[in-house]
């Protein structure tokens, strides 16, 4: 273990300031436009920017490094996001923080693929799960500090972006002064979205769903708390304390999903936030201390969404096109979560802040109502179901990359990127709207429901790049 983390130290590290920067800021921006009596609308959307540009930035990442190399790449899109920071200190314009934030959501994952790409290439199978576990923990451990360290700033003034600045360029020393030999970078094809599409529609259903809770939750929870009397420490800690709840009930809730059935598991957390929900609806008042304790509840639900819904689509697909897969329930996931501030934002503005919990007590009816039992078939079983439960960050400060380090996943036979050929649920002939089956069902009904779907020849997931260097492992 210890191995490990020196072997990875720098990016880890660079991880770590990274999402320090980036928790920091997103908290700072709802509070800072909020102060200045802008509309909850503008909070959605710019935070909503940065989104589409994670989502979208994912090719123009893999571009530039293929041009220029990791090293290279890492310090263009820090000193972007820099500068992106730093012009927003000088400028206070709405619109152009709209376009601002687009192009630091680009330049960020093109920042997580090369970390998440590095890591990948220069991990041994043998010891895959442990670095995306310490992974994990240092995006995490950043995104909390980044909520706690806004007790630092008494004021809402430019000082916060200086330091969120700071933070982005020192997350480019360990890359510039490590060691490690550049890896080759693997780009990966076009995906078979129907066999996704067909495979593991409640999957997805859950994963937008977690996407618009979890992007709703860092536009607007920090303008939530301030409307609720909170200062700017206190708005830290209400936030910090949802991520950390999140992320310490994973290993229990591990333990439970791979011995229950999974799609009771998502309906009872469905359930959980409804009934959270309720009583923050505005027509009680509770203290502080309270509000942080519903805020750990909320984050022990939303956080744990997206490895849950992870966990049972991993169920259903065939073990060779599982990279596949972790990149569509990202891009779903980031869906939501451009859906979520924006959907938010309009609701707060128009009808107050209290509504923000109405907004999710709504998601979770959606939750309840799409993702029921009766809708699961069980036709397409995996052999390997029910697949480990795999703790997850949150997922909006990573990329798709990240996916190939999942434990679950076999990179050496995934044919992800093949096409699905003799699959008649794909090809359209016996189309179903809900075609998976959760963990406890497939421990309760042995073999039934096994998946018929047709293997095919692994050609491999990735077309790499001609002459590209392997690396040192």
């Amino acid at each position: 273990m210890a191995k490990t983390i020196g072997a990875f130290f720098s990016l880890y590290l660079a991880t770590l300031i990274l999402l320090l920067s980036s928790g920091l800021f997103n908290t700072y921006l709802g509070l800072r436009l909020t102060a200045a009596s802008e509309s909850e609308v503008w909070v959605g959307a710019i935070i909503a920017a940065y989104y589409v540009g994670l989502v979208l930035g994912a090719r123009v990442g893999h571009y530039l490094i293929i041009q220029v190399g990791h090293i290279r790449a890492y310090a263009a899109c820090a000193a972007v996001v820099t500068a992106d920071f730093l012009v927003m200190a000088l400028f206070y314009d709405l619109w152009f923080w709209l376009v601002l934030r687009f192009i630091a959501g680009v330049a960020m994952v093109c920042l997580f693929i090369a970390i998440e790409s590095w890591l990948h290439e220069q991990t041994e199978n043998a010891v895959r799960g442990t670095v995306f576990a310490f992974y994990m923990v240092a995006s995490s451990l950043g995104t909390v500090l980044g909520q706690l360290s806004l007790g630092l700033f008494p004021d809402l003034g430019n000082r916060p972006l200086i330091f969120v600045a700071i933070c982005s360029v020192l997350s480019l020393v360990p890359i510039a002064l490590t060691r490690r030999v550049h890896p080759a970078l693997q780009v990966p094809a076009p995906l078979a979205l129907r066999y996704y599409l067909s495979r593991v529609p409640l999957s997805l259903t859950t994963l937008l769903i977690a996407g618009i809770l979890g992007g709703a939750f860092y536009g607007l929870a920090p303008v939530y708390g301030l409307q609720q009397h909170m200062d700017h420490d206190q708005v830290g800690v209400f936030l910090a304390v949802s991520v950390a709840a999140g992320l310490i009930v994973q290993w229990p809730l591990g333990w439970l999903a791979d011995r229950i059935s999974r799609v009771r598991l998502i309906r009872a957390g469905a359930v959980l936030l409804f009934l959270l929900g309720v009583p923050l609806w505005g027509w009680l008042q509770f203290p502080y201390w309270a509000l942080v304790g519903f805020s750990a509840v909320l984050g022990i639900v939303q956080f744990t969404l997206y490895p849950v819904g992870a966990a049972f689509a991993n169920d259903n697909v065939d073990p060779e096109r599982r990279v596949g897969l972790s990149a569509l329930l990202y891009m779903v996931y980031g869906l939501g979560a451009c859906m979520g501030p924006l959907v938010a934002g309009v609701l707060m503005r128009m009808f107050g802040p209290d509504v923000y919990f109405m907004f999710v007590s709504v998601c979770a009816v959606l939750l309840l109502g799409l993702v029921r039992e009766k809708r699961v078939k069980g036709t397409h079983v995996s052999e390997d179901a029910p697949t480990q439960f795999v703790p997850m960050s949150d997922t909006l400060q990573s990329s798709h990359v990240m996916a190939v380090l999942d434990p679950r996943v076999d990179i050496q036979r995934d044919i992800s990127h093949d096409p699905v050929i003799d699959d008649p649920l794909v090809d359209g002939i016996h189309a179903d709207p809900a075609t998976e089956t959760s963990a406890g069902q497939q421990q309760e009904d042995g073999d039934q429901g096994q998946g018929d779907a047709q293997q095919v020849q692994a050609t491999g997931p990735f077309a790499k790049q001609p002459g590209a260097d392997q690396g040192a492992h």
